[in-house]
């Protein structure tokens, strides 16, 4: 299941505190724009018809906070047909999803690790398929940040590896999440990034976040982006190729003019990656062997 090229460039996540800012600039301030659906769904009036003009003029991407994927309890089915019309209604190009849990026997407030094991890949492939099937469209997963590892047998990357693979979805590659997780976890955020599958990545997700600690970093979307970060998203779209990247800013969220900025520099660093792969492309095709004619 592949998802179409419908998105390009640098978007931003889209709050609703910039909706009147977004509406009155005449130049676009990004390529496309990302919104939780639950954040949106459930308003009429004058909030529905103002985001209904912007999905008019705009590329719009999803990305959920409530299905829960991983949750024990039953999927919510009338949520995801609530989902689908949303989505046909407001031409929403992507939809993805946090490759996490947060709801059993309740919500829990929070995005949960599901435990690595092969059983659990098992069970959320099998939910995916479900959502897919009734969405008629792909579900992206993100890798997401965790601070704990309870019940895991196998390591995170099998276990994002098994999941794509068995549920036949993509992966929405969000580089701020690995290199918060290097540095809690102790692992090269280089290495993981250079294992994960090409063919899958769909779109990126980069970010700020806050360092409570030299050894501990908390996924916060409310800081501006480091330059680790940075480096680590130029690694990305030389080893998996430049895609649409989303810039999350979710907290003290600065002005339109600043925000920008970020997405110029997103702009920037895309097309410095797709020079740099015409000139090795270009190179190889001047270096290979002519064919003798015998």
């Amino acid at each position: 299941m592949n998802v179409k090229a419908s998105l390009t460039g640098a978007g931003l996540g889209l709050r609703r505190e910039m909706l009147s800012e977004v509406l009155a600039t005449t130049r676009p301030v990004a390529d496309f724009f990302e919104v939780a659906p639950e954040n949106w769904l459930p308003y009429g009036g004058k909030l529905a018809s103002q985001f209904k003009a912007l999905t008019e003029r705009h590329a719009f991407a999803c990305h959920g906070l409530s299905l829960s994927i991983g949750s024990p309890d039953p999927l919510d089915i009338n949520f995801i047909k609530q989902l689908k019309v949303f989505f046909r209604e407001h031409n929403i190009k992507l939809y993805s999803e946090h490759l996490s849990y947060c709801s059993a026997k309740g919500h829990l407030y929070d995005l949960m690790p599901i435990p690595f094991t092969e059983e659990a890949a098992r069970y959320v492939a099998a939910r995916i398929r479900t959502v897919q099937d009734i969405l008629e469209q792909p579900l992206i997963l993100e890798n997401v940040s965790y601070y704990a590892a309870p019940g895991q047998q196998i390591s995170e990357l099998d276990f994002i590896g098994e999941v794509l693979e068995q549920a036949n979805c993509q992966l929405l590659l969000d580089v701020n999440n690995i290199y918060v997780n290097s540095v809690n976890h102790g692992y090269d955020a280089a290495a993981f990034l250079r294992a994960l599958p090409s063919e899958r990545v769909a779109y990126y997700h980069v970010a700020g976040h806050y360092q409570e600690a030299p050894d501990l970093l908390v996924d916060t979307h409310g800081a501006d982006i480091p330059d680790p970060v940075w480096q680590l998203l130029q690694q990305a779209y030389l080893q998996h190729g430049v895609k649409p990247t989303l810039y999350e800013r979710d907290f003290n969220i600065p002005a339109l003019s600043s925000l920008q900025h970020e997405l110029d520099t997103i702009r920037v660093m895309q097309q410095q990656a797709l020079n740099a792969s015409s000139q090795k492309t270009g190179s190889q095709k001047h270096s290979s062997p002519k064919t003798a004619v015998l």
